[in-house]
């Protein structure tokens, strides 16, 4: 006999385990440089209304593309142990059935950005497109986490629109240096899966750095870290930010000896515990402007 279709309460299981509800950190780390570049936009607060609309539509888009790259990914995902249980790859939830959520998640974002401004509304078109681009960056791009990077990092120049009306270089700047974040954590996050990868053809940050992967992923963070401590600085921040910043920077060397062993249980915890380092970011930045 067929197997039994899903009650809707198991359906609704399926869907929260499609987009991740159960591991927050994957919409964490997209919110805090979002939150972050909101309050450098705006020099303090931004308001509840900018506030609602950015935290609620990146837990939306980052689910949405969950959708998406679970539905592309779905034959290449039954080779890996840590996703092969995934609700598309296991069959549980059909590829179209995947795509019409990842669909109204996504209009329920861009229903959020239409209460802001034209011009953010016409970013917001752009973060979509490098949203559905990188499922297929990874058959494609030798290191397909600088795509993530910049579909992880819209919501930069997205927030500075949404208050100013337009995006400054600073915004661009601060894009630039949140890309060298994402490539750090999601080369931590590829060299658990480096093995798998290698048996199916997959490219990945972890296997183009190879033996270097240590080493470049410090150097990221470092990156990361110079670019958005320049840009606060010239924007008038100090000390508490500064703080923030040596916070993370803490994080980051903690999550080196994490990592250099390169076992997959040390480079999953240092992925995983990233979005800390984040929240620190963001906590210098709101921090300096209360003070200000």
């Amino acid at each position: 006999m067929p197997p039994a279709a899903p009650t809707p309460r198991g359906r609704l299981s399926l869907y929260l385990n499609l987009i991740r509800w159960d591991r927050p950190a994957g919409w964490l780390l997209l919110l805090w440089p979002t939150l972050a570049a909101l309050w450098l936009a705006a020099g303090g607060f931004p308001g509840w209304h900018l506030l609602a609309v950015f935290t609620l539509g990146t837990i939306l888009m980052r689910s949405a593309g969950c959708c998406v790259n679970d539905v592309a990914d779905r034959d290449f995902d039954r080779h890996v142990k840590r996703t092969a249980q995934r609700p598309v790859t296991s069959g549980a939830v059909s590829p179209r059935e995947a795509l019409a959520l990842g669909a109204v998640l996504a209009l329920a974002a861009f229903g959020l950005v239409l209460t802001t401004n034209r011009p953010t509304v016409l970013w917001s078109f752009a973060a979509l497109a490098v949203t559905l681009v990188y499922p297929f960056a990874k058959r494609w791009v030798s290191v397909p986490q600088a795509v993530l990077g910049i579909a992880f990092s819209f919501g930069i120049p997205m927030a500075y629109s949404a208050v100013q009306g337009a995006v400054p270089a600073a915004a661009w700047l601060l894009l630039a240096g949140n890309l060298f974040w994402v490539l750090a954590y999601d080369t931590e996050y590829a060299m658990v899966d480096r093995d798998d990868d290698l048996k199916i053809g997959m490219k990945t940050s972890a296997i183009t750095f190879g033996r270097a992967d240590v080493p470049i992923v410090m150097l990221c963070y470092a990156l990361f870290l110079a670019v958005w401590a320049w840009v606060g600085l010239r924007a008038g921040l100090g000390a508490v930010y500064l703080l923030g910043l040596a916070a993370a920077a803490a994080q980051a060397l903690w999550h080196w000896q994490m990592i250099r062993t390169r076992t997959r249980e040390g480079c999953f915890r240092a992925f995983r515990l990233n979005h800390w380092l984040g929240f620190a970011v963001f906590a210098g930045v709101v921090a300096d402007c209360a003070l200000r």
